[in-house]
């Protein structure tokens, strides 16, 4: 572990976190001449390299890839880059950045030390497991998906059954053979589901919620029409939903092969098993909620509702396109099956894909709602010098990917500079204060 600067433990500002956030702020930051230091627990943007799937992709197009002073610059911009090809472009940004860093550091609390001055001119301690540092300001990037999320309900399952998260998923093999529970119909479910159903496992998928999209409509990408319409700048404050759409789950589509829908019907009708919300495991049976036609129903909805958005934007703008259409369900479930026994399905793995938890229990600051989230505009807190960076809907749609967190990083570089410079002025005018009382 090397200690930038010397080995000092003062900086004007603590960066918690080095993944694409925590770096973009750096380079901004550093853009700006201001010192700093990224502390990361493991290694930087180590989440690309750990925690995906061996046939992960981007379900965004290569061109949306754009962190500060380092954007996409391969031969296939509207294509999706593959693990391999992310961490790659990853490691090009690590070095195009270089950060003053330290690794393996893990941060236990951060806390404003009591001093004289008042709060404005308190300084943050940053206790990790390394020792103590002090900073002006504190920046809070380790994102928003911290703790794995596993139902009580697992503790039930047999032991000889295997159980994974979907960030310790990597490819079929890993599984031992036989049909496979795959919970959650997020963009992670159903990708893990479509990998295991195209290596010919047996797959039984419990749904949930998640909406869906197309990945092509009316001769382009959806994404570049959205982009067109704006729908990327959209600050949260102006969304339909406001703050409520960060509880939103994403919707699911694929970058795989080229880019193409993901359609659960379509599965089904190739023998993938499909039920409602698992809600609970008894006398080796799982049970689930008679929703799955409603959970279908909603995500065709999302569907054709996003494609009739696009269809009012070339009408309004006389694009020349192909012509419109509205998706039709391939499948309907011929019944609600509300129990699947374990043992005659053969099921000898489950893949929990229901996501991860915040857990900002380390943040020793008032500056939290009742479910533990950080109340903030654009990551600026009521808390003088702490942000948050990063998080997904931050501000836009791309706050939480590569697509936006450019814009905030520069947003709170701005404000981290701005503050410093109120500080410096402020302790300017105090001086000749403090000389004329001592006279």
């Amino acid at each position: 572990m090397s200690h930038p600067y010397g080995g000092r433990s003062h900086y004007s500002v603590v960066i918690v976190g080095g993944g694409q956030a925590g770096l973009s702020l750096s380079h901004c930051l550093q853009q700006r001449g201001i010192d700093h230091l990224v502390i990361e627990k493991r290694s930087l943007v180590h989440t690309w390299r750990t925690q995906r799937w061996d046939s992960f992709c981007l379900v965004t197009p290569n061109w949306q890839c754009q962190l500060p002073g380092w954007g996409y610059i391969g031969s296939d911009p509207h294509g999706f880059m593959v693990k391999d090809q992310i961490n790659e472009w990853l490691a090009g940004f690590v070095e195009h950045v270089k950060a003053p860093a330290i690794e393996g550091v893990t941060v236990e609390r951060v806390f404003r030390v009591p001093g004289a001055g008042g709060r404005e001119n308190e300084r943050f301690t940053v206790q990790t497991d390394a020792g103590l540092y002090t900073a002006d300001q504190v920046v809070v990037a380790s994102g928003g998906y911290h703790k794995p999320i596993v139902p009580r309900l697992a503790e039930k399952l047999p032991t000889d059954v295997a159980q994974f998260h979907s960030a310790q998923y990597r490819n079929p093999a890993q599984l031992p053979e036989g049909a496979v529970l795959v919970v959650g119909c997020g963009q992670s479910g159903a990708q893990i589901a479509e990998d295991l159903h195209l290596a010919g496992r047996k797959v039984h998928l419990a749904t949930g919620n998640a909406p869906r999209c197309a990945r092509f409509y009316r001769g382009r990408e959806v994404v570049d029409w959205l982009a067109d319409m704006k729908y990327y700048d959209m600050p949260v404050t102006e969304h339909p939903l406001r703050e409520g759409v960060r509880d939103n789950t994403n919707h699911y589509v694929t970058g795989r092969d080229g880019g193409r829908d993901i359609d659960l019907r379509r599965f089904a009708l190739e023998g993938m098993e499909l039920y409602g919300l698992l809600e609970g495991f008894d006398g080796g049976r799982f049970e689930f909620q008679p929703n799955l036609r409603d959970n279908l129903d909603r995500a065709d909805d999302t569907y054709n509702r996003i494609n009739a958005s696009i269809d009012r934007h070339i009408a309004a703008q006389g694009i020349d396109a192909p012509p419109p259409s509205v998706y039709t369900p391939l499948w309907e479930p011929p019944e609600e099956r509300t129990r699947l026994d374990l043992a005659a399905a053969g099921i000898t793995s489950v893949v929990w894909c229901i996501g991860f938890s915040p857990d900002f229990a380390w943040v020793d600051a008032p500056v939290f709602n009742g479910r533990g989230a950080p109340v903030h505009l654009r990551g600026v807190t009521n808390e003088p010098g702490l942000y948050f960076l990063g998080l997904p809907w931050l501000h836009t749609w791309g706050s939480g990917r590569f697509s936006g967190v450019a814009r905030d990083a520069e947003f709170l570089a701005e404000a981290i500079e701005r503050r410093k410079t109120e500080r410096r002025d402020a302790r300017t005018e105090e001086m000749p204060l403090r000389g004329l009382h001592a006279a």
